[in-house]
């Protein structure tokens, strides 16, 4: 009984009886906090209604504890309210920040908004940090009623306006694994550094063959090689991947840090490898001119990009070279002669596989595979590590062969395993749910678009049907930013659910496997295929489950280390005057993101004219006296009014009153 009351389900009342939580208007969940200070409480039941906490009803919680919430037994603006009553388990037990000296003590001003209760370092426990240091704190006294959190000092990372102790502090909030183990490093120096003849007998050989490698400038681990040859009027693709699972075996030292870390997290400035560098950048990685232990797929195609056979084998190989997406966007686009002479022989099949390239787009996009139009910004740093522009990052021809060739790999072992009957790790992505489907239909009728529905559900095809109709119309980049934010998160499971952004039954991961723990499990998977050797690990699901949370911390770390980088960019920037267009609309202000340098801020409801009020459905705030309306996809000019990298904010004000002139409203088709 004890331990259901700790985790909240029984309350012990008076004269030591117990009861349900509802039985008292108490509901147990997983509180978010909002910067603003109000919070929400997630129930644990899963198809419970969030309850929303006001401000004052927080204490004694933080962000990301379990709570016990006592439910009013009246509602505001239609909305379930309470108050906390109990902490059940602690979410935060270190804090990074920025330490800052005050009259009495010392205080911490966390990275993480959401912890919005003073924070404060007793005399003693600043760990040597001088004011305005990054540190990493131990919470060593939690918040009360009417008592404040406090926290002791354990690393000092140093000055927090050092690009590089920024980049730290983001490593630790997300308490991101940097050395790896004595034990894993160890087993690391003892993996051979070039394959011994026993590995390499018995495999297809593919060193004669002009295969390459083909990635961005700043790759330092190539994991994947392609090569396209002539089949009668058709093609032979193969996709050549590194045989990680030949050093690393499973249940080995090396495999439970690479399970553990689950992904390799990529940053502006540097890499946190998923495997020690002695992997990563050396044996695994697939060097020009070096033998590599491979694993091939090789598929048969006719002259309309469909496959007619595939195989899979174990293989050798030696990269022809190492290109870059620029050196072959030259060569395949630009026609730079320079650059098509020093690649000499390898034109031919570049050439090549451009044209499969093309063919297999045509073919995914035809059966109703998504292609969203979102450009992507990239920091371009200086030799000190801070940003010295943010570019929109290029997506040519050498980008989209390589993505085809992966698909169609990736499709093709997920397929065979299928086939065997054998069970593996699935890429899947659910259909989006019904009321956001609901919402998007009316939000797309404003726009004379529908939403085609079959039996009620939407199909992939319908959704990139409405991206092909709104393509170069002025609400394009409003209608793909709404359309994604409909759709669920892709992620592992141990189940075959289908993948509908590409409109496949069947997918998987399988051609990064010295970056994604998930590919080196389906490699294993495979072997056992292939030759019988090994078994399917008994806790896919487990697996499944880790490898999904461990690539959503990767995601946000990645962004928070780009968003950091754009609010470095934009400090010297305070006055500028720029144009751009509203990205987001939310109660309190709008989103915009500037043309030229794929930087985004806010503009604050209490910098405008007017009262606004937030229309959800229509991503829009309208202003009740002027009739003003800013839109998703509204053009408008600001100025930089403020920059702080401690709240990682960027404001914005409307530069001569407000919006530009919209673009022209469509009336509804009937």
């Amino acid at each position: 009984m004890s331990a259901l009351e700790a985790t909240g389900r029984v309350v012990r009342t008076k004269g030591d009886r117990y009861t349900l939580p509802a039985r008292l208007d108490l509901v147990a969940g997983r509180l978010s906090v909002h910067r603003d200070g109000f919070a929400f409480c997630a129930p644990d039941e899963p198809d419970a209604e969030d309850v929303y906490v006001p401000a004052r009803g927080v204490r004694p919680a933080m962000h990301g504890d379990r709570v016990l919430v006592r439910v009013e037994p009246f509602q505001r603006r239609g909305r379930v309210e309470g108050r906390v009553v109990k902490v059940l388990e602690r979410g935060t037990h270190r804090i990074v920040g920025v330490l800052r000296q005050g009259r009495t003590a010392a205080v911490l001003v966390p990275q993480e908004q959401r912890l919005t209760l003073p924070i404060l370092v007793p005399r003693g426990a600043e760990g040597g940090a001088r004011d305005g240091d990054m540190v990493v704190a131990e919470v060593v006294r939690y918040p009360g009623l009417a008592s404040e959190a406090e926290v002791r000092v354990t690393h000092v990372l140093g000055p927090a306006d050092d690009p590089r102790v920024e980049t730290e502090a983001v490593i630790h909030a997300h308490d991101l694994p940097l050395e790896f183990p004595p034990e894993v490093a160890a087993a690391a120096r003892r993996v051979p550094a070039a394959p011994s003849p026993a590995a390499i007998a018995g495999r297809l050989d593919l060193r004669p063959l002009p295969i390459v490698t083909i990635d961005g400038e700043n790759a330092r681990d190539f994991d994947d090689a392609v090569l396209v040859e002539p089949l009668g009027r058709g093609f032979r693709l193969t996709v050549a991947v590194a045989d990680v699972a030949h050093y690393v075996p499973a249940g080995s030292a090396l495999d439970d840090e690479a399970r553990a870390r689950g992904t390799s997290v990529y940053f502006p400035d540097r890499v946190i490898p998923m495997l020690p560098e002695e992997l990563s950048n050396g044996i695994c990685s697939l060097k020009a001119g070096e033998e590599r232990l491979v694993k091939a797929v090789r598929l048969d195609l006719d002259a309309r990009g469909r496959v007619l056979a595939a195989t899979f084998r174990d293989a050798v190989m030696r990269s022809a070279a190492r290109l870059t997406y620029t050196e072959v966007r030259q060569a395949l686009v630009d026609g730079d002669a320079a650059v098509r002479a020093r690649l000499g022989a390898l034109v031919e099949p570049l050439e090549r596989a451009e044209t499969l390239a093309r063919l297999l787009i045509a073919r995914r996009r035809a059966r109703g595979s998504i292609d969203f139009d979102l450009p992507e910004a990239e920091v371009v740093l200086d030799l000190r590590g801070r940003p010295a522009d943010i570019v929109r990052a290029e997506r040519s021809i050498a980008h989209q062969m390589i993505e085809e060739f992966m698909l169609a790999a990736n499709e093709a072992v997920a397929r065979e395993l299928a086939r065997r009957g054998l069970a593996f790790l699935h890429r899947v992505h659910e259909p989006p749910a019904a009321d956001s489907i609901e919402a998007l239909a009316r939000f797309l009728e404003g726009f004379g678009l529908r939403l085609r529905l079959a039996e009620g559900r939407p199909t992939p095809a319908a959704f990139q049907a409405v991206l092909e109709q709104v393509q170069g119309r002025p609400e394009e980049r409003l209608v793909n930013t709404v359309l994604l934010r409909s759709m669920q998160q892709a992620r592992y499971a141990a189940e075959p659910l289908g993948h509908f952004g590409l409109a496949t039954d069947c997918y998987t991961h399988f051609t990064s496997p010295i970056r994604r723990y998930p590919d080196l499990v389906v490699h294993r998977i495979l072997d056992v295929a292939l030759s019988g050797a090994g078994r399917v690990p008994p806790d896919l699901v487990a697996i499944a489950e880790e490898s999904s949370r461990r690539e959503r911390v990767a995601m946000e770390a990645e962004r928070e280390i780009v968003q950091l980088k754009k609010i470095q960019f934009m400090q010297d920037k305070v006055g500028g005057v720029y144009d751009g267009f509203v990205s987001g609309v939310l109660p309190f202000g709008f989103f915009v993101e500037l043309r030229d340098v794929f930087v985004e801020g806010l503009v604050h409801v209490t910098a405008l004219d007017d009262f606004y009020e937030h229309v959800e459905a229509q991503h829009l705030l309208r202003g009740r006296r002027t009739r003003r309306i800013y839109r998703v996809g509204d053009p408008v000019t600001v100025r930089v009014a403020g920059v702080s990298v401690e709240r990682r904010a960027i404001d914005f004000v409307p530069e001569n009153g407000g919006a530009e002139e919209p673009w022209p409203r469509r009336r509804r088709r009937r």
